[in-house]
C-alpha cells in the first residue's frame, strides 16, 4: 500500500508542478512555431543534450498523461527532421505509454477487477485471446485518446511486453504523419488541420484491418475445412440432432418451436442417461433408501418402534416404475407432436451436410452432436474376471449385494454407496484421492464422511485399486495405501470413477472433428466444432456433465445453428449450480474457497450453522451449514456452498441472486416464511450484516439514546 501511495504522490507532484508553473504554455503550437529557429540552433550546438532533454520530457508527458504530446511530436519533426524525430517520438511515446500502463495496473487493476469481476469477465476473456488485435486497432486510429488507452489496458489481462511491442508498431503510422507535418511547421495553423477527413478515414480502415483480417482468416479456415464436401443445392432439414438426452431433446424442441425442420436421431432410448440410468432412477432409489433409514431412527421423532420390510427386487421394480412414469415426457410421441421428426436408429455423419440413418441419407444445413457420455471403466488388472457394475448396469440388480465395493468417491459413488448401505449392504468406498468429493471444500467432505462413517460405510481414502483377484469362491480387491497392501473381499463392485464422452461411432473420427484434451468434442465459445455448421453440446462437449447444464448449452447450440448468420451467442457458464444428493445434500453455485484460492480471488466467507435453525431442529435435520463467499467489504455474492437437508432446493435463491446481481443485503430484506428451511438463507445474510455493522455510527446512536433518557 505504501508503494502505491508513493507512486500516486509522484504523479500528483509532477502534474501539480505542470499546472502550478503553467508549463502548458510552452506546449502550444504558437509557442513552438515562435521558438523553432532557437530550438534548431540549440540542437546544432548541443545535439546529445537536446535529444536527451526532449526524450525525457516526452516520456514524462506521456507517462503522467499530461496534455501536449501532439505538439511535442510536431516539435520533434520541426527540430530533428523526419527520421530522427520519428525514432525519438516512437520510443519515447511507447515508453511513456508503458509507464502509464504499469501505473494503472499497479494502482487500479486489483480494485477495479474485484469490484466489477462479473461485468469484466467477458472482456477479460476477449483480451486474453485477442488483446493484441484490439490494442493494435486502437493504436492505428489516432482519434482514440492514447492516454485513455494506456489506462484502460492497464486494467486488462494483457502482457506488458505485448502492450509495448504492439504500441510501438501500432503508433508508428500516426507518429509518422505528425512528425512529417512538424517538418512543415510554419504552414500548420491548428492541430486539427493535420488530419484531414480522408486521412482519418484511411486510419480507421487501417485500424480495422487486423480484425477484418482475422475474420477473413477464420472464414478461409471454415471454407477450407468444407471445401472437400460439395454443398447441396437444397436441404432436407434445417437441423439434424444426434442423441436424445437432455441436450438433444432441448435442441430439437427449440428448433421445432421456431418452426424449423428438425430431425432428432436416437439409437437407444429417448431421454438418455438422465431418464434411464442417471438422475431419475438414482433419485427414486435415494427416496426409498431415505424412507427405510427414517424407520430405523423413528425414536428421534418420538416413536418407540417403527419398521419396514422390503424385498430388494420390489425396490428396483419401483425404480423402473418411476422411469416409466417420467418416460412420456421424453417420448417419441411427445416430440413428434411438438413438430420434431424423430428417428430411432444409428446416425452416421458422412459429410458436414449429410447424416446417414436407417439406409437413407438426410441433407441438412446444420448438425448438433449431443451423444452424451458413458461410465468410464478404468484399466484395472483382473477386472475382466468379475461381473462389475456401473451407473448404467446397476439398475439390473434384483438382489441386494451383501458386500459392495464402490470405487470412486465423487457424486455418483457417494450417492449410490449411501443408498446400498442404508438397505443393509456392507459398503466400502475406495477413493484414490485424500478425501471424498474432491471438487468441494474440505469441510464439506469432512461433513459427508462423518455421516457415512456413522452409517457404517467404510471410507478408504488414499487407496489405489491395483488389481482384482478371484480366489476359489472369494473375490478380492487389492489396493495400495501409502506403500501398504490392503485386501478387501467383496461380492459386487461398482465402478464410479467418472464418465467418458461418447465421441466415436457416429462418424466424428472419420470426418476429423477435433477432440479436446478432456477427450470431449472440442468446441468454441459458440459451441461450434472445427466444422462451422456442426455443433456439440451436453456431456459430449463439457465442461459440465449435468442435465441442467446440457439443457442450458442446447439453447446456444440450436439458436446459433439456426440464426448464426445474423447473431451468434457465446455460451454463458457464469452461474452454473449443482447438487450431490447424499444425506446431507451438498449444493453449490459459483466459487468455493478452493477455487477462490487457486484463482487468487480475494473473498470474505460468512457461515451459518443449520443446527441453529428452528425448522431444522423440529424436523430432526439440525446439521450442516451454509457458506457464502463475498467480495471483501461488499455483499456481492461470489459463490455459495450449502450442506444440509434440501440443499439442492435452497440453493435456488442464490442462483437467482447471482444471475441478477442481488446481494446479501436484499436477501436479508426479503421476507422468508417461518418456520422453513429457507430461513437459513436469510440468517446467513444476517451474519454477514452483523460482521459489517457500522460500529462508529452505532456508538453515536448509543450516545443519542442515553441523551434521550436524560430528557
Amino acid at each position: 500500500m505504501a508503494k502505491k501511495l508513493l507512486i500516486i504522490a509522484v504523479f500528483i507532484v509532477l502534474a501539480g508542478l505542470f499546472y502550478a508553473f503553467d508549463l502548458g504554455q510552452y506546449l502550444t503550437l504558437d509557442y513552438i512555431k515562435s521558438q523553432q529557429e532557437s530550438l534548431q540552433t540549440y540542437y546544432q550546438a548541443h545535439p546529445l543534450q537536446t535529444l536527451a532533454i526532449y526524450f525525457i520530457v516526452y516520456v514524462i508527458i506521456t507517462g503522467v498523461s499530461l496534455p501536449g504530446a501532439a505538439v511535442m511530436t510536431l516539435a520533434g519533426g520541426a527540430v530533428f527532421g523526419t527520421f530522427t524525430g520519428l525514432i525519438l517520438v516512437s520510443f519515447a511515446s511507447t515508453i511513456g505509454a508503458t509507464i502509464a500502463f504499469l501505473a494503472s495496473r499497479y494502482i487500479l487493476r486489483d480494485s477495479v477487477q474485484n469490484k466489477f469481476r462479473d461485468k469484466l469477465k467477458t472482456i477479460n476473456e476477449g483480451v486474453e485471446k485477442e488483446g493484441a488485435f484490439y490494442l493494435f486497432t486502437l493504436r492505428l486510429v489516432p482519434i482514440f485518446p492514447f492516454f485513455l488507452i494506456n489506462l484502460l489496458m492497464g486494467l486488462m489481462p494483457i502482457r506488458v511486453i505485448t502492450f509495448f511491442l504492439v504500441s510501438q508498431i501500432g503508433m508508428l503510422p500516426g507518429t509518422l504523419v505528425y512528425v512529417n507535418a512538424g517538418t512543415q511547421l510554419a504552414k500548420i495553423e491548428s492541430l486539427s488541420g493535420i488530419l484531414s477527413p480522408a486521412l482519418i478515414a484511411s486510419f480507421v480502415l487501417l485500424g480495422f484491418f487486423p480484425l477484418m483480417a482475422k475474420k477473413l482468416v477464420s472464414l478461409i479456415q471454415s471454407r477450407r475445412v468444407l471445401k472437400n464436401y460439395p454443398k447441396p443445392q437444397s436441404f432436407d432439414r434445417n437441423l439434424v440432432v444426434i442423441g436424445a438426452g437432455s441436450a438433444g431433446l432441448v435442441s430439437s424442441y427449440i428448433a421445432a418451436t421456431v418452426k424449423s425442420k428438425v430431425t432428432l436421431i436416437e439409437r437407444h432410448k429417448m431421454g438418455g442417461d438422465c431418464l434411464n440410468t442417471g438422475c431419475v432412477p438414482s433419485k427414486a432409489l435415494i427416496r426409498s433408501a431415505s424412507f427405510y433409514q427414517q424407520t430405523q431412527h423413528a425414536h428421534e421423532l418420538g416413536f418407540k418402534t417403527a419398521s419396514a420390510e422390503f424385498d430388494f427386487a420390489d425396490i428396483m421394480d419401483r425404480v423402473h416404475r418411476v422411469i416409466r412414469t417420467v418416460e412420456p415426457h421424453d417420448s417419441v410421441e411427445r416430440y413428434t407432436g411438438l413438430g420434431v421428426d424423430v428417428i430411432e436408429g444409428e446416425a452416421k455423419i458422412t459429410s458436414p451436410y449429410h447424416v446417414h440413418v436407417n439406409g437413407r441419407t438426410l441433407s441438412t444445413r446444420n448438425i448438433i452432436i449431443a451423444t452424451g457420455a458413458r461410465p468410464f471403466v478404468p484399466p484395472i488388472p483382473g477386472l475382466e474376471k468379475i461381473d462389475y457394475l456401473t451407473s448404467d448396469t446397476v439398475w439390473g440388480l434384483r438382489t441386494l449385494p451383501q458386500r459392495l465395493i464402490v470405487i470412486g468417491g465423487g457424486p455418483i459413488g457417494c450417492e449410490l454407496a449411501q443408498c446400498f448401505a442404508r438397505f443393509g449392504s456392507q459398503v466400502s468406498i475406495v477413493q484414490q484421492q485424500p478425501r471424498l468429493m474432491m471438487r468441494e471444500d474440505p469441510d464439506v467432505s469432512e461433513t459427508v464422511q462423518h455421516r457415512f462413517e456413522r452409517e457404517n460405510i467404510h471410507v478408504l481414502t488414499k487407496h489405489q485399486a491395483k488389481s482384482f483377484e478371484v480366489r476359489e469362491t472369494e473375490k478380492v480387491l487389492v489396493c495400495e495405501n501409502e506403500g501398504n497392501t490392503v485386501e478387501i473381499p467383496f461380492d459386487n463392485v461398482l465402478l464410479a470413477v467418472g464418465r467418458a464422452a461418447n465421441t466415436q461411432g457416429f462418424g466424428a473420427e472419420e470426418l476429423g472433428i477435433e477432440i479436446s484434451d478432456r477427450r470431449t468434442i472440442k468446441t468454441n465459445a459458440f459451441l461450434q466444432t472445427n466444422y462451422p455448421n456442426i455443433y456439440a453440446c451436453g456431456d459430449v462437449a463439457g465442461p459440465y456433465q449435468f442435465t441442467h447444464a446440457a439443457a442450458h448449452q442446447a439453447w446456444y447450440a440450436s439458436v446459433n445453428a439456426l440464426f448464426g448468420m445474423f447473431k451468434k451467442f457465446k455460451a454463458d457458464y457464469s452461474v452454473i449450480p449443482w447438487s450431490t444428493f447424499t444425506d446431507p445434500e451438498v449444493a453449490r453455485v459459483g466459487l468455493n474457497e478452493l477455487e477462490a484460492k487457486e484463482q487468487e480471488i480475494p473473498y470474505e466467507v460468512t457461515t451459518y450453522g443449520i443446527d441453529d435453525l428452528d425448522r431444522a431442529i423440529a424436523d430432526e435435520e439440525a446439521h450442516g451449514f451454509i457458506k457464502v463467499l463475498t467480495v471483501p467489504g461488499k455483499d456481492k455474492i461470489l459463490g455459495v456452498t450449502l450442506v444440509g437437508a434440501h440443499a439442492g432446493d435452497l440453493i435456488a435463491e442464490y442462483v437467482s441472486a447471482m444471475k441478477h446481481g442481488i446481494g446479501l443485503n436484499k436477501i436479508l430484506g426479503t421476507i422468508h416464511i417461518y418456520p422453513t428451511m429457507a430461513e437459513a438463507n436469510k440468517y446467513v445474510a444476517g451474519e454477514w450484516k452483523r460482521a459489517h455493522a457500522p460500529e462508529g455510527l452505532l456508538r453515536w446512536v448509543e450516545k443519542f439514546h442515553h441523551w434521550r433518557l436524560a430528557k
